[in-house]
């Protein structure tokens, strides 16, 4: 268990898929993704594990749920600056998170 307190240090966000780029250097398949959070924390940069349910293509525009205060991590030549967040589908591959509606970017998740 752990309190209320520390849920709320974890600050999620939706943002705005705005490109989508291959990820040849990941270990596992990935994509590279910029996402947009809004004025208050602008565009940051994600790698993804999704290439088994979603095409480059159709990611641009997509809204996203992300961790956006978690340190930077380095995935190979690339520093991800927010944990995109997901679910497994039956295969154990990543389904996205994303608002049931259209909403503002950058939005806190409450």
């Amino acid at each position: 268990m752990i309190a209320f307190e520390d849920f709320g240090k974890v600050d999620v966000r939706v943002g705005r898929i705005t490109r989508a780029e291959p990820f040849p250097e990941a270990r596992k398949p990935a994509y590279r993704l910029w996402v947009d959070f809004g004025a208050e924390i602008g565009e940051k940069k994600s790698s993804a594990q999704i290439t088994a349910n979603y095409a480059l293509e159709d990611l641009p525009g997509r809204m996203v749920v992300a961790v956006v205060n978690f340190e930077p991590r380095q995935i190979g030549p690339m520093l991800s600056e927010v944990l995109v967040l997901g679910v497994p589908d039956e295969a154990g591959q990543v389904v996205l998170l994303t608002p049931e509606k259209d909403v503002p970017t950058g939005g806190r998740m409450y």
